[in-house]
């Protein structure tokens, strides 16, 4: 999908991970998003389009997850493929994570549901086409963790960088930092959702797996880089205090229906078992050493077994 040359500014996509780049009147030579050892350029080489030509080829559609929650998905598949959220809440509607594809179609459908009062995204691989969001949608401003600043391929005044451990957003929606794929990776914590039993959308860290029960972790996903143990353990801990049955995974049906705080404990204690780190407990990273007549630890797949 190599695209013809303009003499008009164009804010270039890259085919392989869908960001956007400023205007100009030519491509950028590289994708600073795809030449990290987090992503990948292409295998035919360094590809752009733009949004003009991805409204031609391209379509969005709309899913109920659940009450208050839409999903959107680009089809064809496109750049990483993930699926963004619309939140619906008393109190305004956030666009949970991003896709490349914005037409007038998706903007008048989103305005039949309220509209859009905020941005927020999980972490550079789905920023995408955030501008063009924020611009049709009032000039919403994009919630970022300044920990992450530097992936930022497309600087504008609406996005709004914020630091520490939590953002309180509104309509019980909050932004929690949980490093690890990437130093600002931040997840969204919703008070209300899954019946008011609490939903966390998680971007892919934790990772919801094919098999829906277990989620996982990667600093690399395509160039299959685990994430470390320490950083495993944290993200645990950090989660631990918040609510949450039904956790929103960055793909089209990867979702953790119910249960989904033990499912994540069990989870991590897989993983950790996976990648040979020694026996400890995953939501306080402690090493515990076995003591004569002790019960004998109860494995990852023995823990989810006790999950309904």
């Amino acid at each position: 999908m190599i695209v013809a040359q303009s003499k008009s500014q164009t804010g270039y996509l890259c085919v392989t991970c869908g960001a956007q780049y400023l205007p100009s009147t030519e491509p950028p030579a590289a994708c600073k998003i795809c030449s990290d050892p987090r992503q990948f350029v292409g295998l035919d080489g360094q590809r752009w389009t733009t949004l003009d030509i991805l409204r031609v080829t391209h379509t969005n559609l709309f899913f109920d997850e659940e009450s208050g929650v839409q999903s959107i998905h680009i089809e064809p598949s496109f750049g990483i493929g993930e699926r963004a959220f619309l939140i619906q809440t008393a109190e305004g509607n956030l666009l949970w994570d991003c896709i490349p594809l914005l037409d007038a179609r998706t903007i008048k459908a989103i305005r039949r549901l309220g509209g859009i009062r905020a941005i927020a995204i999980s972490h550079p691989h789905f920023y995408t086409a955030m501008v063009e969001w924020s611009l049709a949608f009032k000039n919403a401003p994009i919630h970022l963790h300044a920990d992450d600043k530097q992936w930022v391929v497309r600087p504008h005044e609406n996005i709004r960088f914020w630091s520490g451990d939590t953002l309180p957003l509104f309509g019980g929606l909050t932004l929690i930092h949980t490093p690890g794929h990437f130093d600002g990776f931040q997840v969204l914590h919703w008070r209300d959702g899954a019946e008011g039993q609490g939903a966390l959308f998680s971007g892919d860290q934790p990772q919801v797996c094919p098999d829906r029960r277990w989620v996982s972790f990667m600093y690399s996903f395509p160039n299959w880089i685990p994430l470390g143990a320490s950083a495993v353990q944290r993200i645990v801990r950090t989660l631990e205090p918040w609510p949450f049955d039904r956790i929103y995974g960055a793909f089209a049906k990867r979702t953790v229906g119910n249960n989904a705080k033990e499912r994540l404990q069990a989870s991590a204690a897989r993983y950790l078992e996976a990648i040979g780190s020694p026996a400890q407990e995953a939501t306080r990273g402690e090493r515990r050493e076995a003591r004569p007549g002790s019960q004998p630890r109860r494995t990852a797949a023995a823990r989810l077994e006790r999950i309904k």
